[in-house]
């Protein structure tokens, strides 16, 4: 299979693919995303220019190949480095203590990955506020088979790539109620769709302009901004405050005790500018959440409502 578009490159820090693009897929089933039995990661994307199928490989430990096919294949192909953390800086990163320390030291390939593609990050953030997990992947799934088109290309199994901005402004509301979305996160969606082109303005912008951008709209708060900056943006500090068990998590590894979203943001204070790096260590680190004491987030099936 030959690729209409292939770049090879040397990354200019230690790069895991795995461990750098895997934060960018949404649950096992997520139809833009695939690993093939050789260790190629696929990926489907939306570019300015149409739409593109993207496989990616790593040949050695410091080369990273990154091929394409589809209209949009060129423009995806060239930003494959940025994607991948070539802006992602650790300098001034200081561990400061013995368990991040390890994980650092274990994780030496782990990169911040920069989309550069706002509403593709958006839409699955906003699906996920307020919802455990496991649901909010199953509304992604459906919404993105019904209304995405066939990816272009050789991909080992059938895949599809992200709606368009117009399309997803259109899906009528039974349609969002058979994917299990409730109104509210449903305008959300419609809504950012239709202020997609001043909403991927973001990706110019600081961080501070950027979350102001996105929390300009109803229903975007700064948890759903900071998901996107994670992923989009390519921004090492975004840290998801509000998130359900992210306080508690983060409490608990670093300090044995349950935080407040306050205190964890006071705490991780010495880590600022990488804040989301310590979290992504944890992760990958195999740092297990604090033993579960109260409720679990409820399953809500708005398909019943």
């Amino acid at each position: 299979m030959i690729a209409e578009h292939a770049l090879t490159w040397s990354p200019r820090h230690p790069t895991d693919l795995h461990q750098t693009i895997g934060s960018l897929r949404r649950g096992p089933g997520d139809p833009t995303f695939h690993v093939d039995a050789a260790g190629g990661l696929w990926r489907t994307t939306r570019t300015d220019e149409g739409a593109a199928a993207l496989r990616y490989t790593q040949p050695a430990p410091d080369e990273l190949r990154c091929e394409g096919w589809g209209a949009g294949a060129r423009a995806a192909v060239a930003s494959a480095p940025e994607l991948l953390g070539e802006r992602d800086d650790p300098t001034g990163f200081d561990p400061g203590i013995r368990m991040l320390d390890d994980a650092h030291r274990g994780n030496p390939g782990l990169r911040i990955p920069r989309t550069g593609r706002v509403l593709d990050a958006l839409v699955p953030a906003i699906l996920e506020q307020k919802v455990i997990t496991l649901q909010a992947h199953d509304s992604w799934r459906r919404l993105v088979w019904r209304f995405g088109e066939p990816a272009p290309g050789p991909t080992p199994r059938r895949m599809v790539v992200v709606p368009t901005p117009e399309r997803w402004a259109s899906i009528p509301v039974w349609e969002w109620h058979g994917a299990g979305v409730d109104p509210r996160r449903a305008r959300t969606i419609v809504n950012a769709a239709r202020y997609a082109a001043r909403l991927e303005e973001a990706v110019g912008m600081s961080p501070e302009d950027a979350a102001a951008r996105l929390t300009l709209l109803p229903g975007i708060g700064a948890w759903t901004a900071a998901e996107v900056a994670q992923r989009a943006l390519g921004d090492a500090d975004a840290l998801s405050v509000g998130d359900y068990h992210l306080s508690n998590y983060v409490g608990h590894a670093l300090w044995g005790r349950d935080m407040t979203d306050a205190e964890m943001v006071e705490a991780m204070a010495p880590w600022a500018g990488h804040r989301y790096r310590v979290v992504r260590l944890l992760g990958a680190a195999g740092v297990r959440d604090r033993p579960r004491r109260g409720p679990r987030m409820p399953f809500v099936d708005h398909r019943a409502i």
